[in-house]
Order: C-alpha cells, then sequence, then structure tokens
C-alpha cells in the first residue's frame, strides 16, 4: 500500500474520531445556572424582614434546583409546623416552575393529582427563583395567618434578587 493512501486515510479517520470525541463532550455534560448561597441568605432574609415588619411569626426556606435545603430561617415564634410547611412549598415551587398559589387549582379532581408526588404543598407561600425561564431555586415561607401574606413575603425575598 502507498504511504501517502496510509497517512491520508489515517488522518480522515482521526479528524472523524476526533469530532465524535468533541460532540460526546458537549452532549455529555452541561453547564447549569444556580443561586448562589450568598443570594439566598440575602433573599431568605428579605423574606423574613418582610414578615417581621407586619409582626408575622414565619419560617423561610430557600431551595437549591433538586429541592434540597439552602437556607432555613425560622423567626422568633415561628410554629413548629411552619418549617415544614416552608421547604415544601419551596420544593413545590422550584420542582413546577410556578407560584405555589396558581397549581392549588390543579390538584383538584378524582383520581391522582400533583398533589399526590411526595414532599409537595399546594398552599400559597412558595415561589420559584428563575433564570432566562429555568427554575434554578425555590423560596417557601410558612406560617402567616394565610398562604397569600407567605407569598407576599416570599416575593419580597425574590426582589432581592433581580
Amino acid at each position: 500500500m502507498d504511504l501517502k493512501k496510509i497517512a491520508v486515510a489515517t488522518l480522515v479517520v482521526l479528524s472523524i474520531g476526533g469530532g465524535y470525541a468533541a460532540a460526546d463532550q458537549r452532549t455529555t455534560t452541561r453547564t447549569e445556572k444556580v443561586l448562589t448561597i450568598d443570594a439566598a441568605i440575602r433573599a431568605a432574609q428579605a423574606t423574613l424582614d418582610a414578615a417581621e415588619k407586619e409582626n408575622q411569626r414565619v419560617t423561610v426556606a430557600v431551595v437549591d434546583r433538586s429541592g434540597d435545603v439552602v437556607v432555613l430561617l425560622a423567626g422568633d415564634g415561628a410554629g413548629p409546623q411552619t418549617e415544614e410547611s416552608a421547604r415544601r412549598k419551596a420544593f413545590t415551587a422550584v420542582s413546577f416552575n410556578a407560584p405555589t398559589s396558581e397549581l392549588a387549582g390543579r390538584v383538584t379532581g378524582q383520581g391522582a393529582t400533583l398533589r399526590d408526588i411526595p414532599g409537595t404543598l399546594f398552599l400559597g407561600g412558595g415561589v420559584p427563583v428563575a433564570v432566562d425561564g429555568t427554575s434554578v431555586a425555590g423560596i417557601g415561607v410558612g406560617g402567616a395567618p394565610s398562604g397569600d401574606l407567605d407569598e407576599k413575603y416570599a416575593k419580597a425575598g425574590l426582589a432581592t434578587l433581580k
């Protein structure tokens, strides 16, 4: 066989193989945006401050995209049930990329519904944190007399991130 043909064939194979390797690298990994711990703390504190300004005793949870708690702040006098409520509202908001008050209407009817998904809570008070339309975190509040108030405080925390 001619050495030139072998060299050309080798270069063709290497260039094709290199192309596949590059394609594999692009399709097997991805870069995701995440909420920094500093931003999560700032949002949680602003949420708690908004509630305390109105004499509400709440707990605030900020969760990451996976629903894991990043920050949990229990206000003075917040009841023991507020932690679970705040965490589950934040989890629900990040999971569905929608405020929990909007999701509450989707859990009615007979048979299986969204309410059957473990860890979710469809009461007002959870808001997603989205970047370019993609949910990256959730803020949940539990403890005010109504979900509307919980959501109002969560939105106050969300506003600090914009």
